[in-house]
């Protein structure tokens, strides 16, 4: 029994000549150590009325979009043109493609060594119905 009192006792001796904990000596951060080195920190005052700014134009964003909805309203992509510019774009296609679309089915008779233009796109006939 006493060799355990002497191991408690030598245990509670290192813990108290232990050095400090770092995170116990270093000071609290600082709003200064979140922003930028060439900004200095905000008084009370101007933190207001930065928050009141925004407010204000908050609302005058919200005013607007309600009196002037139609000025907000997303334009929807026509998908044809999406797909004449993806074809248009496809890097892969060689003279002799056939391409099938909404307006029908081209063959490609573009040249590898000249821009691509729409006039390379040949309509194919649709054969007769028997």
């Amino acid at each position: 029994m006493s060799q355990a009192v002497i191991i408690a006792g030598g245990l509670a001796v290192g813990l108290a000549r232990s050095p400090p904990c770092l995170a116990q000596t270093e000071p609290e951060p600082s709003l200064n150590d979140y922003l930028p080195p060439s900004e200095p920190e905000l008084t009370r005052e101007e933190w207001r009325q930065w928050i009141e700014d925004a407010r204000r134009r908050g609302k005058e964003v919200a005013r607007e979009r309600r009196e002037h909805p139609e000025l907000y309203v997303p334009v929807p992509e026509d998908p044809e043109i999406v797909a004449t510019e993806r074809v248009l774009n496809d890097e892969s296609l060689q003279r002799g493609d056939i391409i099938a679309t909404k307006k029908g089915m081209f063959i490609y008779q573009g040249r590898p060594d000249q821009p691509r233009r729409e006039q390379d796109f040949v309509p194919i006939p649709p054969k007769a119905a028997r």
